[in-house]
């Protein structure tokens, strides 16, 4: 019998463009050419869909969730390939507002989970690039754990790295694996993507999967790439690089059992309170 904490993973690392039906036929190619080595478990990035070119476009090619064509095509994929896939956001519009909404897809090609963006990435960059999120999509207000065959499931996206107490969280309610699909800029991810996404594993005990969006796309953005499988003790077990492709590894659960031995800081939280002096 195989070990049922063991099985092999993959991310699909994309460029995507604004042309939904494109993006949809490459990256189901590349999740075809994973499952036939051997992939139980496919990871795409944020925005697997569409970069839209502007708020403009992505309001006009957003739908509603029961209508998304890319939802429909994942959907069967799933069922095609008999795995499961964490599709790692699509624009889903919902009350007037475009929520970026991740999918969790089993091998019978029902949704098991979805979580919705909760950070809205607002900031200006030094090369002058400005992103206002909150503009355009409604964040999320709950943080979601699903469960898989081999393990408990946090799943975040992009931006939500940052935040630690999010992860924390979620480690804290049972995720033993986290899952971050990205579309990380290329000047924060060439500064920050490796050693936010390995303290993140470190100090949660737990693997990370972090697919991602890589190259230029329509709207003049630049994304960094490095979809990253990082285990529990803070190794890169994978790094996808800089080109479109897949990058697989083969998962241990046990290794989260060992780093949480070695040092049980999710156990030791401590409630505290913040004294300002002048």
């Amino acid at each position: 019998m195989a070990d049922q904490r063991k099985f092999r993973v993959a991310l699909v690392q994309l460029n995507a463009t604004d042309n939904v039906a494109e993006n949809v036929k490459q990256c189901c190619e590349l999740i075809q050419s994973v499952v036939a080595q051997g992939a139980d478990f496919i990871l795409t990035p944020e925005m697997t869909s569409l970069m839209a070119k502007n708020g403009r476009q992505l309001y006009a090619t957003a739908v509603t969730q029961e209508h998304d064509t890319a939802l429909k095509a994942f959907l069967a994929m799933a069922v095609s390939c008999k795995t499961w896939l964490l599709i790692g956001s699509l624009p889903i519009l919902e009350d007037g507002r475009v929520a970026n909404r991740s999918f969790l897809i089993n091998p019978e090609g029902q949704i098991k989970a979805t979580y919705d963006k909760i950070h809205m990435f607002d900031v200006d960059l030094p090369d002058g690039e400005q992103y206002r999120e909150s503009r355009t999509y409604q964040p999320g207000e709950v943080a979601v754990k699903a469960t898989l065959p081999w393990a408990e499931l946090g799943m975040t996206i992009c931006y939500d790295l940052r935040f630690p107490a999010l992860h924390r969280s979620l480690a804290q309610a049972g995720a033993e694996i986290l899952s971050i699909p990205a579309a990380f800029t290329k000047i924060t991810g060439e500064a920050h993507w490796h050693t936010l996404l390995r303290a993140r594993a470190i100090e949660n005990g737990c693997f990370v999967f972090a697919p991602a969006q890589t190259g230029r796309h329509a709207n003049g953005r630049s994304t960094y790439g490095h979809s990253l499988i990082v285990s529990p003790w803070g190794e890169v077990l994978a790094d996808g690089g800089e080109d479109v492709g897949v990058t697989l590894a083969d998962i241990d659960m046990a290794e989260v059992e060992k780093a949480r031995s070695k040092i049980p800081s999710l156990q030791h939280d401590r409630h505290f309170d913040v004294k300002i002096t002048t």
